[in-house]
């Protein structure tokens, strides 16, 4: 029997500059950092969490940030754009909102059920923000910069872009037991569950012959939810049965992980919901301060000095004394 996947827990991209990177996403478009913490494969690089609250999966969009990588190319095998879900009615309030601080927006899409913003991030990242028709539950993060009954949900779905979409279907619902919701002028949208925000993946036939280049503005994988490792464990084992290279299971902290690539050459990712991001530092302080491994600790010095210094905006930990908080390095790493 195959397990069944409760949807998107995460979308993992590269990015530029770390405080370009963290001014956009808190100020910009009104997450929260939720995390701050290093690439586990890569400790001399930033890994940045953003998302709701507390960081819930289906909230979270994160980012290894490398200064003055060059730019990724779109094409076929990748993510091409990770959409989020904000209320009916909103999008003019966050063109208004965009062009006040100097990014492009346009609405792209429209439906009977669905209108969509499309914009890019700082480093060419294509990003959408969906209204829907169907209420969307999730409370959104309580930001200073995004009113609340504009803000993001959490995430709606992710566009991937393969060269033969039949094979990427048949991996998303035989292999992580989602289901096809529609298909409609090309876009074939598959879902989890009940087809809600943040359980939905697009997919797109890509035609021009090129293949995607991971890079700057680029998504580097995408995660779906598994609720604990055990059943993770299940998911691992009839993955290597049908054939799928997976990797072990490896400990993110904060949840764990396994990897394999889809035929269409998208990277996945299967991630637990548990135990979270509150194992390390209490919820009002998030994001605040580098947080690192138990088995990195003792490197703690080398890796601040290596990565660039950051601060996060105060709008990140409202009701925290001195909440703007203090550079994540020493001077001497800045540049």
């Amino acid at each position: 029997m195959t397990v069944q996947t409760s949807g998107l827990h995460h979308v993992t991209a590269i990015a530029g500059a770390p405080q370009r990177n963290i001014d956009f996403y808190v100020t910009g478009l009104g997450l929260r950092l939720v995390k701050r913490t290093v690439n586990f494969d890569d400790p001399g690089t930033y890994h940045l969490y953003y998302g709701d609250d507390s960081g819930r999966p289906g909230s979270l969009l994160t980012f290894f940030p490398w200064t003055g990588i060059r730019s990724g190319r779109i094409g076929a095998g990748q993510s091409t754009t990770t959409a989020f879900s904000v209320p009916a009615g909103s999008l003019g309030w966050w063109k208004d909102h965009f062009a006040k601080i100097g990014v492009e927006a346009a609405i792209t899409g429209r439906s009977s059920h669905e209108e969509r913003l499309s914009l890019r991030d700082p480093d060419g990242l294509q990003i959408d923000l969906v209204a829907s028709s169907t209420v969307d539950p999730r409370n959104p993060w309580d930001s200073a910069s995004v009113p609340a009954e504009f803000a993001v949900r959490g995430q709606h779905s992710s566009v991937l872009s393969v060269v033969d979409p039949a094979k990427t279907v048949q991996v998303l619902t035989a292999d992580l037991g989602m289901h096809v919701i529609s298909e409609t002028d090309g876009r074939i949208r598959v879902g989890a569950g009940d087809g809600a925000a943040g359980n939905l993946v697009d997919i797109l036939a890509d035609t021009s012959g090129e293949r995607g280049l991971t890079a700057g503005g680029s998504v580097h994988h995408v995660a779906f939810r598994v609720p604990d490792r055990a059943t993770q464990k299940v998911w691992r084992e009839q993955l290597v049965d049908r054939g799928y290279g997976v990797t072990a299971i490896l400990d993110r902290d904060y949840f764990t992980s396994i990897y394999f690539r889809e035929p269409g050459g998208v990277l996945f990712e299967i991630a637990t919901d548990t135990p979270g991001f509150d194992i390390d530092e209490p919820l009002l302080e998030l994001g605040r301060s580098l947080k690192l491994p138990p088995w990195l600790e003792p490197n703690r010095e080398a890796i601040e000095n290596s990565v660039l210094p950051v601060r996060v905006p105060a709008e990140n930990n409202p009701g925290v004394a001195d909440a703007a908080a203090p550079v994540a390095a020493s001077a001497s790493a800045a540049e």
